[in-house]
């Protein structure tokens, strides 16, 4: 990812929050048979290993698993908000009308060598836990226990679990560092008059 010094983020803490928080992130692998790429959840353990370590799972019948168990690297890229930037939200524009439009993110690339298990204790910890996250919250969470045993064997034997130690960890904020004060609130101030939640969510985060 291309880093500008202004957008690079290198808060450890801060990195995990924004993983945690992305739902869903996309698993890149470049094999034998090309470019893939798959959405996938992620569990992440961030005590495991320097940048911590993260979990999911494939079908079994999705070939990338094998490209995972090949040993190369792979990519996880998690997306954040992100907002166009109209040139109409910079003070600057009617002082010297030198501005262009532009794109305000946020975005993390973990990288790291895979390791690929077919154990159905390991994966049902997996499922479980992943599970529990994404139904709390609601007032009846569903859990894997509540489905049939045999089915959730079933099931089990369906997928493929991985575990990505982060070796590498690139966090970029684009949130106009690089401009000044006055055009910095002039943005934050448009975007979050917008309609649009990412907009929004965009404004809060330049706060």
């Amino acid at each position: 990812m291309y880093l500008p010094s202004a957008f690079k983020e290198e808060d450890l803490a801060l990195l995990h929050q924004h993983m945690e928080g992305t739902r869903l992130a996309v698993l890149v692998t470049h094999g034998a048979l090309g470019l893939l790429a798959n959405h996938v959840p992620l569990l992440l353990s961030p005590n495991q290993g320097p940048n911590g370590t993260l979990h999911g799972h494939l079908a079994k019948a999705n070939p990338q698993w094998k490209e995972l168990a090949s040993g190369a690297e792979a990519l996880l890229i998690f997306a954040g908000p992100d907002a166009y930037v109209s040139p109409s939200f910079y003070p600057s524009k009617a002082e010297h009308g030198q501005v262009v439009p532009t794109w305000n993110f946020l975005a993390i690339h973990a990288y790291g060598t895979p390791e690929v298990f077919h154990d159905a204790s390991r994966l049902l910890d997996l499922v479980s836990a992943l599970t529990d996250k994404h139904e709390a919250g609601r007032a009846m969470p569903w859990a894997v226990e509540d489905a049939p045993k045999e089915y959730i064997d079933k099931m089990l034997g369906a997928i493929v679990g991985f575990a990505v130690p982060i070796t590498r960890l690139e966090g970029k904020r684009k949130l106009n560092q690089n401009r000044n004060a006055a055009d910095i609130a002039g943005v934050r101030d448009g975007l979050a008059a917008s309609a649009a939640p990412n907009d929004n969510e965009l404004a809060r985060l330049m706060r």
